[in-house]
């Protein structure tokens, strides 16, 4: 999760002052941040039509959308990749039950040289003509494994299948250009990268949904619902395109306000600003863990704002993870690789701790001590 900065923070502070007056918020309030928001976000990944951005309260709930409006023939398989963030699992482990689809998992293969590279030819190998949905992240949320999403995207479609991206690791700290990857739905919680609150994110919906059937029925998603006199008059049609998906009491008076002063500064900075920072920032400490003899995708298969360090075999990682504590480092410990997600707020002295931690518990690993 993201700190909030010092803008997001004033944002949701102004927002409950705002709160205790009521009268205070006008019916245009209803729709004028979630507009900004879809034309802010729509401008972070190169969508021309603000029109296509939903506001979701979870990746859960934005692949809901989809799993709601897609049909699956017995004979079908669903790909996915191995120990990806559950939230783009377990809907399609329904829907695969529902319509006796198969899901297909593509795990990482252990003992390639270029792990990443293997990893997506295994994924593209997967899919065939009886694919009916490719769901991926565009980057593994456990170490950071980048994969080809205009590759896998390119043979999605040459199959016929839905295309769909979990960007909630990836999605404002790294460039992504949605006319290059075209897939059918790019889904974004908000309080990752895009250094916004928990519990509001964004979902882009292309053309396949624009005659989808929403998970609610919302007053606010229906034509013309800008006419707050005219509510009563029931109307069958929804707001144009991805609007219809947007959820229930979606004009949230504090999550918007944070949400849009998020966006705001992401976009000042540029998740190519951010990437040009965090790699300066980290190419130190890259050369230091090789040195300690721990594993390190290539540049080309991660990004620099997360990736994972494969520890040495020697590693006694709950000592590891004592000495992190000890050092007052926070990174995340997945299996046998520690998640690394430096930012802006990060210096290089914070890099410099995390190569300590390690060499010390290496070290006593190699002479049989441990910081107990």
């Amino acid at each position: 999760m993201a700190p909030l900065s010092r803008s997001v923070l004033a944002a949701g502070q102004n927002a409950l002052y705002r709160l205790q007056t009521p009268s205070q918020i006008s019916p245009s309030d209803f729709f004028d941040d979630a507009n900004e928001i879809r034309q802010m976000f729509a401008r972070l990944i190169n969508e021309p039509n603000s029109n296509r951005v939903a506001l979701i309260p979870s990746v859960s709930y934005g692949m809901s959308v989809v799993a709601h409006n897609i049909s699956l023939r017995p004979s079908q398989n669903v790909v996915v990749v191995s120990e990806q963030f559950p939230s783009n699992v377990y809907t399609w482990k329904r829907l695969c039950h529902k319509t006796e689809a198969e899901l297909r998992t593509v795990i990482p293969p252990n003992d390639a040289t270029d792990r990443a590279a293997a990893w997506n030819a295994s994924i593209i190998d997967a899919i065939d003509e009886e694919t009916g949905l490719v769901a991926i992240p565009e980057l593994h949320w456990t170490d950071g494994t980048r994969f080809n999403v205009e590759q896998i995207g390119a043979q999605a479609r040459a199959c016929g299948a839905t295309f769909v991206i979990d960007g909630t690791q990836s999605i404002g700290a790294s460039p992504f250009d949605i006319q290059r990857v075209r897939p059918d739905a790019l889904v974004c919680a908000g309080y990752k990268w895009l250094t916004g609150p928990y519990a509001v994110g964004v979902a882009y919906f292309g053309t396949a949904f624009d005659k989808g059937i929403p998970l609610e029925e919302n007053w606010i998603t229906r034509r013309d619902s800008e006419n707050f006199s005219g509510l009563i008059e029931y109307r069958d049609e929804y707001q144009p395109n991805a609007i219809r998906y947007d959820v229930g009491e979606r004009s949230n008076f504090v999550l918007l306000p944070m949400l849009k002063a998020a966006l705001t500064q992401v976009l000042k900075w540029s998740p190519a600003g951010i990437q040009d920072y965090c790699r300066t920032l980290t190419q130190k400490a890259l050369l230091e863990f090789g040195e300690l003899g721990c594993e390190i995708q290539t540049a080309t298969s991660r990004c620099h704002h997360l990736f994972g360090i494969h520890m040495p075999r020697e590693i006694d990682l709950a000592d590891l993870s004592a000495e992190l504590a000890e050092q007052d480092v926070s990174v995340s410990l997945r299996g046998t690789a520690v998640r690394v997600a430096p930012y802006l707020y990060n210096r290089p002295e914070d890099l410099d701790a995390l190569v300590i931690a390690i060499r010390n518990v290496l070290s006593r690993s190699k002479n049989g001590l441990s910081s107990a």
